[in-house]
């Protein structure tokens, strides 16, 4: 409860300052020109990737509205406007910025379409079994190796203290500990710190959080730091090894950052997705509603994690292996596992 009281202390405060900041009128005319500009002058404002953008991907935004402003036309149809307003935002390639109308949902997903998924739903479900327990948003099992397995799909919905404590305790005989985090898109950063927190006896600084202050592309709070603290209830201090795919998003890479602060754990497969700004929403003239990354958030060594965090081991999936009914990943995550805890005094 402290820990959502503290996000959303700092969420309502957050929305209050960059309304403060950001108060000046966007272009109100509901033409196809109008929409287009109000579009581009809201993230121009607003957006809070533009440097790193333009450091990691050349993105110049306002040779972007230059161009995209010459292929809108005053009689264009709203599906034909929408297309090239998707156009011009998937120049920024974050999955975090949509554009929502009736009919379609503009994004980029590129972050994981183009990449190996190293994930087979039908070979990791096999891995549990059919009496598998389940607590929530988790599912979990134990190996016949006595390697603990949790599957974490969404953080959409927490699991909660009680229940974590609960499958950490069921679990706690075990030599060792795999949480599957592969296609995670994400949810409530509360959920992925609340699991997260069952994995530390100290308090522990896991990154840093800033955010808009004015429209200009540099106009930046100071960084304030973020610490993951222990929680209340069952904790496991044994190895873990956290399985990560491209599909790990938002909030799932947010606690793979946390995770990968502490020293009992490591991260095997893929990197992540990224997605490292926390959204906002707003609408344009013509009631389309445009999501955008507002907050940024680094790692503890201030280093953006927006395109993802890479894995301390490397592991993608064998077709042999698929062949066989094997999870490449989860299979090299038990090795690991074994081995650390043979070498355990």
């Amino acid at each position: 409860m402290r820990q959502l009281f503290r996000h959303i202390l700092y969420i309502t405060g957050l929305t209050l300052m960059l309304a403060a900041c950001v108060d000046e009128e966007l272009p109100t005319a509901d033409t196809p020109q109008g929409n287009l500009d109000a579009l581009w002058q809201l993230l121009d404002e607003r957006y809070c990737f533009f440097d790193y953008k333009k450091a990691e991907l050349g993105v110049d935004w306002n040779e972007v509205h230059e161009r995209y402003r010459k292929k809108v036309s005053p009689k264009m149809t709203s599906l034909q406007l929408f297309e090239v307003c998707c156009a011009m935002i998937a120049e920024l390639k974050d999955g975090h910025v949509n554009l929502g109308a009736s009919f379609n949902l503009g994004r980029n997903w590129s972050y994981w379409e183009d990449e190996p998924e190293n994930y087979y739903d039908s070979i990791a479900r096999s891995y549990l079994g059919h009496e598998y327990g389940i607590a929530s948003s988790l599912k979990y099992t134990v190996f016949d190796d006595n390697i603990g397995y949790i599957r974490c799909e969404s953080f959409e919905n927490g699991p909660g203290n009680g229940n974590v404590s609960s499958v950490l305790s069921i679990l706690a005989p075990c030599n060792g500990l795999i949480i599957d985090l592969r296609n995670n898109g994400g949810g409530s950063l509360t959920n992925a710190e609340c699991l997260a927190s069952h994995f530390t006896n100290e308090k522990v600084l896991v990154g840093y959080v800033y955010h808009k202050t004015g429209k200009g592309h540099n106009d930046f709070s100071a960084m304030k730091p973020e610490y993951l603290e222990p929680a209340k209830g069952t904790r496991w201090q044994k190895e873990v090894v956290v399985i990560t795919n491209r599909q790990c998003f938002s909030a799932a890479n947010d606690f793979v950052k946390m995770m990968h602060c502490l020293p009992h754990v490591t991260l095997l497969g893929d990197r992540t997705g990224g997605g490292s700004g926390m959204p906002f929403m707003q609408e344009l003239p013509c009631g389309w509603s445009v999501r955008y990354s507002a907050v940024v958030s680094v790692d503890r060594d201030k280093k953006h994690i927006e395109f993802g965090i890479d894995p301390d081991v490397k592991v993608s999936m064998n077709m042999e292996d698929v062949m066989r009914k094997k999870d490449t990943l989860i299979e090299q995550a038990r090795t690991i596992l074994r081995q650390k805890a043979n070498e355990t005094p």
